[in-house]
């Protein structure tokens, strides 16, 4: 936790963590990558499904499905003019697209001492860099996978980079269904990558998984990689992303960089946000 802290880095009253390394200068190269002005989203498709991996069920209900409303009074009329619906959910878990910012996870009782997010986005997909479909229960992704993985893809993470790691976790669900992660075990970035993650100057990490490895590697520290990258350096990241149309859009063009950009509800006070990160080639 010492030896990867950022406390101070920006000043005692920081609360953007590393997204200060992404810099004008960082989201101006970010957008001399769009070309081709083809858009993928990363985010997972938002229902009420009550499935294996939701945390709490979200709602959805209609404040008001439209229904007579051509039979109303011309002065009903006026006061209804469509259809409208109240939706909420607890995004943190296992199963909606999210951002985590700094003050989700606590360590010895202290966290990290709200705005939209452009730069550069690089996808290193190790699920494709080992050549298989996707990583295995309890597998976690170390720093020789992320090399690996540059080096089969002809990239390398920059300081301000957008770090997407591709397990193919979701990938799998989509295939074989939804499972607890916790009980049936996912893949993610090891902790042990953090140090690399600190060397490179990631200012923002998601995966297509929850972003902890399961059954934990340390059980003592809980979900350790949410408490080093949240804790200690104040990294963001993208839980449960949808990795898999990116991957093939990266695929298709030989190109594993892109405009990323993933604007948060503008929600103060807050641990978090839903998010629709959007990759732009």
């Amino acid at each position: 936790m010492r030896t990867l802290s950022n406390w101070g880095r920006w000043g005692k009253d920081d609360e953007l963590g590393t997204l200060n390394l992404i810099t004008p200068e960082k989201r101006a190269a970010a957008a001399r990558l769009v070309t081709d002005g083809v858009t993928v989203t990363c985010a997972r498709p938002w229902s009420t499904e009550l499935a294996a991996d939701t945390t709490v069920q979200p709602m959805r209900f209609m404040v008001d499905s439209g229904e007579g409303r051509d039979h109303d009074s011309n002065e009903r009329i006026l006061q209804r003019r469509g259809a409208a619906e109240f939706i909420g959910m607890v995004f943190h878990g296992y199963n909606i697209t999210h951002v985590d910012a700094p003050p989700h996870y606590f360590w010895d009782g202290k966290f990290y001492n709200g705005r939209s997010l452009v730069s550069r986005g690089v996808l290193l997909d190790i699920a494709r860099a080992r050549g298989v479909k996707w990583l295995e229960a309890g597998q976690g992704v170390m720093p020789e996978d992320l090399e690996a993985a540059e080096r089969a893809q002809g990239v390398r993470v920059e300081s301000g980079d957008v770090l997407l790691v591709r397990t193919g976790f979701y990938g799998r669900r989509l295939a074989e269904g939804p499972v607890h992660p916790m009980e049936a075990g996912t893949p993610a970035v090891h902790v042990a990558s953090c140090p690399w993650l600190r060397e490179r100057g990631v200012a923002m990490i998601g995966s297509d998984t929850h972003n902890d490895i399961a059954p934990l590697p340390y059980p003592a520290l809980g979900n350790s990689f949410h408490v080093v990258c949240l804790v200690a350096m104040g990294l963001w990241l993208i839980d449960n992303g949808n990795l898999e149309d990116l991957a093939r859009a990266c695929a298709e063009r030989k190109r594993w960089e892109f405009l990323l950009t993933a604007a948060p509800l503008r929600l103060k006070n807050v641990t978090g946000s839903p998010v629709n990160p959007i990759a732009v080639f």
